[in-house]
């Protein structure tokens, strides 16, 4: 089952080689195997006890009805961030929401659920979706532990979506589902060896997600494949009306993705090599370069360097601050959730009551500046938004794209993963995923290759809505390299692979 597609999963299914319960019954057996014990990777925090009945009930469906589409009876987890109305908890790795049971499910996991998936559990991530403190540990939460790289056990995953990261590559699921602020689907995708993709804003509904900010927050599909990417995407995507957001995405929206896969799709292409987001580690220049080699031979035209800035550090802070206070608080006190905490306030309370438990590595300051925050009308809060939407947009990827008549930017995702390190922290290195986040517009991250033995993704983004074309392009690079590995559960990095 190792490395199965989902297109290979339901050509089983369809010549009555496999059920969804025989494929459900085989994950669960292997994450209990290689995540619980064994390497013990710790990328499950929760399973669905429902799993089997439901994958039983839905290959009774497929016998009298036949499926309901390329989702139908295809086991995937999703972050434990993310609302389920079921058995399951929604704790975005918190003690403080240990028990949370949520009312409603989340827009995206009712969407999910009509296309036949089998919720198949929840995922570990960076407690609070990494915003928690100044000095976090990705893949590392107070009620899960700690995640652990699977290509070297004493690496990071990344965050924040660690565990959803972790569970593909390491074949636990046959997809999962992220999210997205800046960087939480696409690094950990990156470092994990695996598809990642953060859709434009308002694409996929926010809706029952536990947020930090709405401005830049999404959820993102996490796959082996582009394919596999893709199909996720179309089952994800759509008009939610608990989400406003959502409202601009009909017009963009596509039933399926997998028509604009096209391992010719780089030819004739004008993609913008965004030099400023190279430079911050030498191997993966030199990756890189061959990465750009390859797409110049599979016949796209480089626009090498194009000037894309990345200069609203100071004022997304800024924003995210201000919204995560605003939105958390509505999350806890409007969605119906069943928490012993209802406010930030109260989660600062909690945390440091229970500080040895959930503050043993390091502390809450993004949570205490946020706090001391006030409302979204603000003057000090609308400037900061408007600086992030001009700098990221209209004098970012808009103005670069236009002035280069391009189809795509591209620049590395990022570099090897760390070690981790419970005393100091992360030690994020560089990459291109900040300028598309604060924008809100799309980008998708593939593996390109590794260095001694760690994986590293090419990004590739563009403007609102340019899923299709992202698709193509992320396609035809990943046939022609085909850079995934699959991971071998070494415990450290062995320094003779290069």
């Amino acid at each position: 089952m190792e490395e199965w597609t989902i297109t290979e999963i339901q050509s089983l299914m369809h010549q009555g080689a496999l059920t969804s319960r025989e494929l459900t019954r085989l994950y669960l057996e292997r994450i209990e195997a290689i995540d619980r014990q064994g390497p013990r990777l710790n990328s499950v925090i929760e399973l669905n006890p429902q799993a089997l009945k439901i994958a039983q009930a839905l290959d009774r469906e497929r016998k009298k009805k036949g499926p309901r589409g390329a989702l139908h009876g295809i086991p995937i987890l999703v972050k434990d961030n993310i609302d389920t109305a079921d058995r399951m908890t929604t704790t975005s790795g918190s003690l403080a929401l240990e028990g949370n049971i949520a009312s409603q499910d989340a827009g995206v996991i009712q969407r999910l659920r009509q296309a036949g998936a089998v919720i198949l559990g929840k995922t570990n991530l960076s407690e609070w979706a990494n915003f928690r403190s100044n000095h976090s540990i990705s893949g590392w939460s107070s009620r899960g532990g700690l995640t652990r790289n699977p290509y070297a056990l004493d690496r990071n995953p990344c965050g924040s979506s660690s565990g959803s990261a972790v569970a593909v590559s390491a074949n636990l699921c046959a997809a999962a589902v992220g999210t997205e602020t800046d960087g939480s689907v696409t690094c950990p995708s990156h470092a994990n060896g695996i598809v990642g993709i953060k859709p434009t804003l308002g694409l996929v509904s926010r809706s029952g997600i536990i947020p930090i900010a709405h401005s830049q927050d999404t959820a993102g599909p996490m796959a082996r494949t582009v394919t596999d990417a893709a199909i996720l995407l179309a089952a994800m995507a759509g008009v939610d009306e608990r989400d406003p957001a959502t409202a601009a995405c009909q017009e963009h929206l596509f039933p399926d993705y997998t028509p604009f896969l096209n391992a010719d799709g780089m030819q004739g292409a004008r993609i913008g090599v965004a030099r400023k987001l190279f430079g911050f580690n030498p191997k993966v220049d030199q990756l890189m370069e061959t990465c750009l080699e390859a797409m110049k031979h599979l016949g796209a035209e480089l626009v090498d360097p194009v000037e894309l800035d990345e200069k609203f550090g100071e004022t997304e802070l800024e924003v995210l601050y201000y919204e995560f206070k605003a939105d958390l608080n509505a999350y806890l006190s409007g969605s119906g959730a069943d928490a012993r905490v209802h406010s930030m306030k109260e989660i600062i309370e909690f945390n440091e009551k229970y500080a040895a438990r959930v503050m043993p590595y390091f502390g809450q300051e993004r949570m205490l500046a946020a706090e001391a925050k006030g409302p979204l009308t603000e003057e000090a809060y609308l400037k900061a938004l408007e600086t992030n939407h001009r700098l990221s947009r209209a004098e970012g990827i808009d103005a670069v794209m236009q002035q280069h008549k391009l189809d795509a930017l591209v620049a590395p995702s990022g570099g090897p993963a760390w070690l981790t390190d419970l005393v100091n922290g992360d030690h994020y290195g560089g990459g291109g995923v900040s300028c598309a986040a604060v924008a809100g517009y799309p980008h998708i991250t593939v593996p390109a290759g590794q260095i001694h033995g760690l994986p590293v993704g090419i990004s590739f983004f563009g403007g609102a809505y340019q899923e299709p074309v992202l698709l193509r392009l992320a396609y035809a690079f990943e046939q022609a390299v085909r850079g995934r590995q699959p991971p071998q559960f070494l415990p450290t990095v062995e320094l003779g692979v290069v």
